[in-house]
């Protein structure tokens, strides 16, 4: 079955193609996505949507297969975002035949991703060693909670524990007063592109020498990493200089403000921006303040400021804002709503959210690709497959092979 989907190109309109007329920058790439839930798949449809011939190995209880859906048990909402461009193959790993099976498909490939935990790779002979011993110039990306080498390495993992072992659950209870988790799965996405980047450079090592390799994602260590980059602070310095925190974000203020009529972010950067946004919301007495006309703001103010634009931006509506913003330079955007999303005017352009006629589902909304290539567009040649949809293909292949 061919499907018939959108893609962006290089001018960014959308364009109807075909699974075998288009093709990106990873074609010829074979990828075997032997990962559940979010971190492992996400990454490998971002290689599909590369160009890579993605093979999805995968058994119905994926967690992403669990749960809502519309017509088809296994194609929930979250399972249609992070499985398209992929072919979908189902092999119980724990019967020998069908493991062999896998394996079989190892050998063709140029990369595996998997986030099955080393134990569980030991008992199955898919360890690194197991697989490179076949298969020399595997790219083998192996994601995991914790480090190899650490005494947490068989922990479950998961993106709240993350949050909680990288200091981001500091952060917000410093910035919010509340321990909060991030309303988003961060730690799984941060390391799904970590996978995805780390792969494409061992993939330029391997065309150079010919020498496959283990890369060892560790979701903690990769949002720590992702963390530190602001948040280390005065801890750069040895002896500190100072608390970590990078400290604009850390005020209670640093919030999106209610305008007369809905929300957006605004953010007067400078003395200058300070000044026209007051002049703007009709408080001359605010614009002459000693703390917005000086050279730059003063760090220690940011959080009295926060308070004043909050007080100010009722003033005028959200369309108004955007005028005046946009006129003196104000760092200024409305607050997307995501039940609103398919509306917006940048969305709706950008092909951000196509709707698309599924083959099982029907109608349904996918999400674009959000990098632009001028010479080797990524496209969505399939949407996601119906669990083991493709096994009688995939494996009639290795027959022939």
């Amino acid at each position: 079955m061919t499907d018939i989907t959108t893609t962006g190109t290089t001018t960014g309109a959308a364009t109807e193609t075909t699974a075998d007329t288009i093709t990106g920058p990873l074609d010829g790439v074979r990828v075997i996505d032997l990962s559940t839930v979010v971190m492992g798949p996400y990454a490998a449809q971002i290689l599909g949507d590369l160009g890579a011939d993605v093979i999805k190995i995968e058994s119905p209880a994926d967690t992403v297969r669990v749960g809502q859906y519309r017509t088809t048990p296994g194609m929930t909402p979250l399972s249609l975002n992070v499985n398209r461009n992929k072919r979908s193959v189902e092999l119980n790993l724990k019967n020998e035949a069908e493991r062999a099976q896998a394996l079989e498909l190892i050998d063709t490939s140029d990369v595996l991703i998997t986030n099955m935990r080393p134990n569980a790779l030991s008992r199955l002979g898919m360890t690194y060693e197991d697989v490179a011993e076949r298969n020399p110039g595997l790219v083998y990306a192996h994601a995991q909670g914790f480090r190899s080498d650490s005494d947490r390495v068989g922990d479950a993992a998961y993106d709240e524990t993350v949050q909680a072992s990288s200091g981001l659950v500091d952060i917000a209870n410093r910035a919010l007063g509340e321990p909060v988790y991030l309303p988003t799965i961060l730690g799984d996405k941060v390391s799904s592109l970590t996978i995805a980047y780390s792969v494409l450079a061992a993939l330029v090592h391997r065309d150079k020498t010919g020498q496959g390799q283990r890369i060892e994602i560790p979701m903690t260590d990769t949002l720590i990493a992702f963390n530190l980059v602001e948040h280390l602070s005065g801890h750069v310095y040895e002896p500190t200089q100072g608390s970590t925190g990078f400290p604009l974000s850390m005020t209670k203020g640093h919030r999106a403000v209610r305008t007369k009529d809905g929300l957006a972010c605004v953010i007067p950067y400078n003395p200058r921006n300070f000044r026209d946004f007051f002049a703007a919301a009709g408080r001359p007495d605010l614009a002459a303040d000693p703390r917005v006309n000086g050279e730059a703001i003063d760090g220690a103010d940011h959080e009295a400021l926060a308070e004043l634009i909050d007080q100010c931006a009722p003033a005028l509506t959200t369309a108004q804002w955007t005028e005046v913003c946009s006129k003196h330079s104000i760092p200024m955007a409305p607050v997307l709503e995501l039940d609103r999303a398919h509306e917006d005017e940048y969305v709706r352009d950008g092909h951000l959210l196509d709707t698309v006629e599924h083959p099982t589902e029907g109608s349904i909304r996918t999400v674009g690709i959000p990098v632009r290539f001028s010479a080797t567009p990524g496209s969505i040649r399939r949407l996601a497959r119906v669990p083991g949809q493709d096994t009688a293909d995939v494996l009639g292949e290795l027959a022939t092979r």
